[in-house]
């Protein structure tokens, strides 16, 4: 006879029942859980660079080292071949404007200024002479005219007295015709002694202005050897620092050969240099930041030098604050060249996660995993990034290096 069973024995048999089987599922999903953990690969949230995705501006930059130098700098050439007589200063000291920097022998100049001198001598005791003679000739031709004057005049009063007498029968056809001749020939004689007098007068001033013309070249070459003279004397052409001088006492010196250098003292420029790749996105005025530190100076390109040599482009940069104290000869900085701006984007900070322009699969992390996901990026200024699409403000990325995970979907990361 078959035994009632107690209803309150068959409840609590079904509960453990229960009680076993969620007691396995949950074995189940914790050992699950454990082969995933043991099996997915994970990453150190403390050994990888997180970003947060936020609203803000960038500006588009490139990148190209700098080096600081002068704004205005000057080199003294050596005007004549010749040899180093004298050194009266060392590189890198200060100098005053017209401060004596070294002398050049000047020898060889000094004796073409005193040829130069007794031509000048010459030529001036020429055209003194040549006066004096053209005042001697007309002062001659003058009296020789006075006097033949006074025979024109003579001969005349004697031609009218035969023509008197000859219509009274008193002289002879051919006496008359003999003073006709006479006063002829004297008013000839009179005027070649005036053509004289002005021929004379032409050829000695052309005389003269020929010997003023060489007087004058003379001069010039004069000035000209004087002021090689004097640039023989190697001066600061204004106050700065000496940054070269050829100090080497007796060494030879060729025409044109750089003897100094003179720079002026805090007022600077930077000159950049980056990869002629990006030469076509370069052009005058574009805003420009360098960096040395955490100091940042802002900029603008001055000039855009046309000439590329081995694969490299420079550019001149003009500073808002030239005269900074951090700025010193040859120091060099990092310049940002600014080509593009934009307001109101998506920005992450930068990081080796990022290549460029354009989609790429960067991991985003949310919940402690890290998805693989497609992100366009933009504009980069070396710092930031902006994000085009593909991702949210709060986002978070790992913009360290992920290319050991290229091949994941998705990474765990461990707090």
């Amino acid at each position: 006879m078959d035994t009632v069973i107690n209803p309150a024995i068959i409840a609590r048999r079904k509960r453990n029942t229960a009680l076993a089987a969620a007691a396995l599922l949950a074995t189940l999903s914790l050992t699950a859980w454990a082969i995933n953990r043991a099996v997915s690969p994970s990453v150190d949230a403390s050994k990888v660079s997180i970003a947060t995705v936020r609203g803000g501006a960038i500006a588009n930059t490139i990148n190209a080292s700098g080096i600081v130098i002068p704004v205005h700098e000057e080199l003294v050439s050596s005007p004549i071949q010749t040899r180093v007589a004298k050194v009266h200063a060392k590189p890198g000291q200060q100098v005053r404007a017209g401060e004596l920097l070294l002398e050049l022998d000047n020898r060889t100049i000094q004796l073409a200024i005193d040829a130069l001198k007794e031509q000048l001598a010459q030529q001036e005791n020429r055209i003194l002479a040549l006066t004096l003679e053209m005042d001697q000739k007309r002062k001659q031709l003058t009296s020789a005219i006075e006097l033949l004057e006074l025979d024109l005049q003579a001969t005349r009063v004697k031609l009218g007295r035969y023509q008197t007498l000859r219509k009274a029968g008193g002289v002879s056809a051919e006496d008359l015709l003999t003073a006709e001749l006479n006063v002829k020939r004297t008013e000839i004689q009179l005027r070649q002694h005036r053509e004289q007098i002005e021929d004379g007068k032409r050829v000695t001033n052309s005389n003269i202005e020929g010997a003023r013309l060489q007087k004058s070249i003379l001069q010039k070459q004069l000035q000209e050897q004087q002021q090689l003279l004097a640039q023989t004397q190697v001066r600061a052409p204004f106050a700065g620092m000496l940054t070269w001088l050829l100090a080497d006492e007796g060494a030879s010196v060729s025409t044109g050969q750089l003897v100094a250098r003179v720079s002026e003292l805090n007022n600077y420029k930077v000159e950049a240099s980056l990869s002629d790749f990006h030469a076509r996105a370069l052009s005058a005025g574009q805003q420009v930041l360098v960096e040395q530190g955490n100091v940042k100076l802002r900029g603008e390109v001055q000039t855009v030098l046309p000439e590329i040599q081995n694969g490299t482009v420079k550019l001149l940069v003009t500073l808002a604050e030239p005269h900074h104290s951090i700025l010193r000869n040859k120091l060099r900085v990092e310049v940002n060249i600014i080509t593009e701006q934009k307001q109101n984007t998506l920005l992450a900070d930068y990081g080796p996660a990022f290549n460029g322009r354009g989609p790429q699969d960067i991991f985003v992390v949310r919940d402690g995993i890290a998805r693989k996901t497609t992100l366009n990026i933009g504009a980069s200024d070396g710092k930031n990034v902006e994000i085009l699409s593909g991702a949210r403000a709060g986002d978070q990325l790992i913009i360290s290096d992920t290319s050991r995970y290229k091949d994941r979907d998705s990474v765990r990361v461990a707090q």
